[in-house]
């Protein structure tokens, strides 16, 4: 069941008018303070002990003091007072430096590839910056998820999000262990994987990603079965370098293992190609200190 709960208008209104008056003990001193008139003052004051049906202050032609009504709000409001100068202090910081928790949401296979090479001398620039990775397949939504960006490949973006880029284009290789190849022979042709063990990828909402090539100046998809379905690329790199058979992965992610003759590609007169890997967050607006100093560091290493 819902609780209704009454706005109360003004509720801080003279409050700290009220805490200067009851530090300095002198309505004059408070209003030097404060940079006012010490009229202004005496009828902050007025106006909070009408709101608040009390009187807080003893006045006499030489002193003032705090009535028992006075000396309890004193007791709770100034704590309560300098802990919300505190929340301004702290939240204008994080508007105005890099400082704070940086969330990102990012695929697994992007944290070794792209993150791990800027996330050091990150933590070492920006010291005063937490930075947390949280790395899933899953597409989130940032705002729901408490993230202040996320990264993806550019087609999986949309199109409402500001975009920033931080790969180039590249293409999706087919890949195969020499074992592999060497037992069931190379694709030479698209419709070859037919007769193939295709290792395949699973996405987050559940459907299983096809295989795609270039067709002319468009796409086409290839119909492809196998052994064994995975959550994530490394894991269906990881099995073509055991000869279970062929993957479909992003050519950076298995740049290594060709480079190291653990994967040879195949069919790569017909690869398709993806626009890249992106930064994204929600505006420009929103762009604080510690994320665009996140955005400039990664590029000043690209």
């Amino acid at each position: 069941m819902k609780q209704n709960y009454t706005v109360r208008h003004g509720a801080l209104e003279g409050v700290e008018v009220f805490l200067a008056v009851a530090r300095h003990r002198n309505f004059r001193r408070a209003a030097a303070d404060l940079d006012v008139t010490p009229s202004a003052v005496s009828q902050a004051i007025r106006a909070l002990e009408a709101r608040l049906g009390a009187a807080l202050f003893v006045r006499t032609t030489r002193s003032v003091g705090l009535t028992e009504a006075g000396q309890k709000f004193l007791d709770r409001a100034g704590p309560a007072f300098e802990e919300l100068v505190a929340a301004g202090e702290a939240a204008r910081d994080v508007g105005q430096r890099p400082t704070g928790l940086l969330r990102l949401s990012v695929p697994r296979a992007v944290v070794p590839l792209i993150l791990e090479p800027v996330i050091a001398s990150f933590c070492q620039a920006y010291p005063e910056v937490e930075l947390e990775i949280a790395a899933s397949d899953q597409m989130v939504d940032l705002a729901a998820g408490g993230f202040d960006a996320g990264i993806r490949l550019g087609q999986f973006i949309a199109a409402d999000m500001v975009a920033v880029r931080l790969t180039p284009p590249f293409s999706f290789v087919v890949v195969g262990s020499p074992d592999y190849l060497e037992r069931r022979g190379c694709p030479e042709k698209v419709d070859d994987l037919r007769h193939h063990a295709c290792l395949r990828l699973r996405r987050s909402n559940g459907a299983i990603a096809p295989w795609f090539f270039m067709d002319g100046n468009g796409t086409v998809e290839a119909s492809v079965s196998g052994p064994l379905i995975a959550h994530d690329y490394p894991t269906l790199l990881g099995a073509a370098m055991k000869g279970i058979g062929l993957a479909q992965t992003p050519r950076p992610i298995a740049e290594a293992a060709m480079a190291e003759g653990k994967l040879t590609p195949v069919l790569d007169d017909v690869a398709a190609s993806t626009p890249g890997v992106f930064l994204y967050h929600p505006g420009k607006r929103q762009v604080l200190p510690k994320l665009r100093a996140f955005i400039d560091h990664f590029k000043s290493l690209a």
